[in-house]
């Protein structure tokens, strides 16, 4: 590979990479899951991605590191820092709480690297329905009964598609935007 010049022709001053161990792909790691929780595979990708980085400085080829990798995602999960099961019911449960449907959860869940069949169990275990993530959804978008400003009719095909561009079915969509915010509204 060329050598790395900058403008001037000199060697590049840029970051410069250290060659992964599994010491420091395991520190790496720990402060990837200090920050953020995350999925094995999610983990995996991310390290992946540190790397490729260092080893394309290095001109090495990044197939070299990936059983280091693979031990460092084993180590994490011995040690109960990474955990997709944990990882999907946490997910879903935020999800839920910010009016996300079920089709957007798997979606996401499944982008991270957790398997069907987990999700599909996070989601079964979960308090909300897609029902009433739709109104939560609807009354933080104020669509349907919670719009203020213009007419509700004028309105109502906007509203519908939002909800479908969220992951609600149509039926579902139809029934937030034409009913009253008191009957969809759970009773306390």
């Amino acid at each position: 590979m060329a050598e790395r010049e900058d403008k001037n022709g000199g060697r590049a001053t840029g970051k410069r990479y250290k060659i992964p161990t599994e010491e420091r792909l395991t520190r790496s790691a720990i402060h990837y899951l200090d920050r953020y929780s995350s999925s094995a595979a999610n983990l995996q990708r991310v390290l992946e991605r540190k790397v490729m980085r260092a080893a394309h400085f290095h001109e090495r080829d990044p197939a070299e590191f990936n059983e280091m990798i693979e031990a460092v995602v084993a180590k994490c999960q011995r040690t109960g820092m990474v955990n997709d099961v944990t990882f999907a019911e946490t997910k879903v449960a935020s999800q839920r709480r910010r009016g996300r449907s079920q089709r957007q959860i798997e979606a996401r869940l499944r982008s991270k690297g957790v398997s069907g069949e987990i999700v599909t169990q996070a989601l079964e275990q979960s308090d909300t329905s897609d029902l009433e993530a739709a109104v939560i959804f609807a009354r933080r978008r104020r669509l349907g009964p919670w719009r203020t400003q213009g007419a509700r009719a004028d309105y109502r095909d906007k509203d519908m598609a939002a909800l479908c561009r969220a992951g609600f079915n149509f039926d579902m969509a139809r029934q937030i935007v034409d009913g009253s915010s008191e009957d969809l509204e759970p009773e306390t």
